[in-house]
C-alpha cells in the first residue's frame, strides 16, 4: 500500500509539472483581438498567413506593411488599378470565392492562419471550417480608427505602431481641417452620388460619407439616410447642391455626364462646374478607405477654395504614398488619383 500511494504522489507530481510547463507555452502560441462586432476571437501570437476576405481591408493590410501576408484576397482588389500599381504581386494572390460566394474547400487549402471580412456570414463559414475570423465592418470614422488598429494587433511586428502613426496623422488631418474653418459659417451642400451608371443613387446621412462632408465644412444636401440609398430626380432638384462629388469615375467624365443629362443640367454645382470625380487611388477615398485621412483634406479644399488655398493635395497625396506603402508616387500620379483616373498607361 506505501508503495502505492509513493507511486500515485510522484506520478501527480510529474503531471502537475508538466502541466505548469505546458500552460505558459500554449498560452504563449494566441492571443485574443476583440473584432468589431465586439467578439473576442482567439488568433495565433504570430500571424504569417491572412485570408483577407474585405476588400477595402486589403488596403488596410498595405498600409500596415502585411501585404506579404495574403494567401487569400477579392477579385475586386485584384483589380483595382492603384493597388496593383502599387503591388503588383496581388495579382498572384487567390481569390476562393465562386461569384460572391465563398468556397470553404479551396480557402482551407490555402491555409490561412486568421481570416479577415467584413461579412458575418463569411466569418461564421470561416470559424465553423476551423479558421479563426475577424470582423472589421465599420460604418464612421472611430469604426476606421478601430478597424485599424484590430488589424494591427493581427498583423503584429510593426505593424501597431504604424496603425499608432495613421491614427495621430488621420486626427491630424481632422483638426488641420477644423482649425482653418473656426470663422466659417458657410456650410456648401453636397450631393455624393455613388457612381456615374446611376444618378439616381446616393449616399444619405448616418454614413460615414455624410462623417466626412461634415468634417471637411459642408453638410449633406439631402435629408435621407443610409449608404447607396435611391432618391428621385425630383428631390435632387429640391436640394440643388452647391457641390456635386461622384465615385468612380473622373471629374471630367463627372461633370459631362451631369451636363447632358437634363434633369440636371441646371442644378447649381452643374452650372458652375463644382462637380468632382472622387479620388481613387489604392482603394477608393470616399467609402471604407484609409486614404480618408486624404479625403478630408481634399473635400475641404474642394469645399472651401480659398481657406485652404495654400494645401497642396499633390504633395499631401505623394507623402502618403512613401511613407505607409513605401511607393515613389510622381506628380502626375498624384494629379491622376486626385481626379479619379487610372495610371497611365507605360
Amino acid at each position: 500500500m506505501k508503495i502505492w500511494k509513493k507511486w500515485a504522489v510522484t506520478l501527480g507530481l510529474v503531471l502537475t509539472t508538466t502541466l505548469v510547463a505546458t500552460a505558459p507555452t500554449q498560452a504563449a502560441s494566441t492571443h485574443n483581438v476583440t473584432d468589431l462586432t465586439g467578439k473576442t476571437v482567439q488568433i495565433p501570437k504570430k500571424v504569417t498567413r491572412v485570408a483577407d476576405l474585405w476588400h477595402a481591408n486589403n488596403q488596410v493590410v498595405l498600409l500596415l506593411n502585411g501585404q506579404k501576408k495574403l494567401v487569400a484576397t477579392t477579385d475586386t482588389i485584384k483589380q483595382m488599378p492603384w493597388f496593383t500599381k502599387v503591388f503588383p504581386a496581388i495579382k498572384t494572390v487567390t481569390s476562393p470565392f465562386s461569384g460572391d460566394d465563398l468556397q470553404t474547400e479551396e480557402l482551407l487549402k490555402l491555409k490561412p492562419d486568421v481570416v479577415l471580412t467584413a461579412d458575418a456570414a463569411q466569418a461564421e463559414q470561416a470559424t465553423k471550417a476551423g479558421i479563426p475570423a475577424v470582423n472589421l465592418m465599420y460604418q464612421n470614422f472611430a469604426g476606421l480608427k478601430k478597424s485599424v488598429k484590430v488589424t494591427a494587433q493581427v498583423l503584429d511586428g510593426k505593424a501597431p505602431s504604424i496603425a499608432k502613426t495613421y491614427t495621430k496623422e488621420l486626427n491630424g488631418n481632422i483638426n488641420y481641417v477644423a482649425n482653418h474653418l473656426k470663422k466659417t459659417t458657410k456650410k456648401p451642400k453636397v450631393l455624393h452620388i455613388v457612381n456615374s451608371q446611376d444618378l439616381l443613387k446616393v449616399d444619405g446621412r448616418d454614413t460615414i460619407v455624410n462623417e466626412w462632408i461634415k468634417l471637411s465644412g459642408g453638410q449633406n444636401a439631402l435629408t435621407a439616410k443610409g449608404n447607396m440609398i435611391a432618391v428621385t430626380a425630383e428631390q435632387v432638384v429640391a436640394a440643388n447642391p452647391d457641390v456635386i462629388i461622384v465615385g468612380s469615375t473622373t471629374s471630367k467624365a463627372a461633370l459631362k455626364t451631369l451636363r447632358a443629362d437634363s434633369r440636371f443640367a441646371n442644378l447649381k454645382a452643374v452650372k458652375a462646374g463644382r462637380v468632382y470625380g472622387n479620388p481613387q487611388g489604392t482603394f477608393a477615398w470616399d467609402r471604407y478607405s484609409a486614404e480618408e485621412s486624404l479625403q478630408v483634406l481634399w473635400a475641404a479644399k474642394k469645399l472651401h477654395p480659398t481657406q485652404f488655398k495654400s494645401l497642396n493635395m499633390t504633395e499631401k497625396t505623394q507623402q502618403f504614398y512613401l511613407k505607409y506603402y513605401h511607393y515613389n508616387l510622381s506628380k502626375a500620379a498624384a494629379n491622376r488619383i486626385l481626379a479619379g483616373e487610372k495610371p497611365a498607361t507605360d
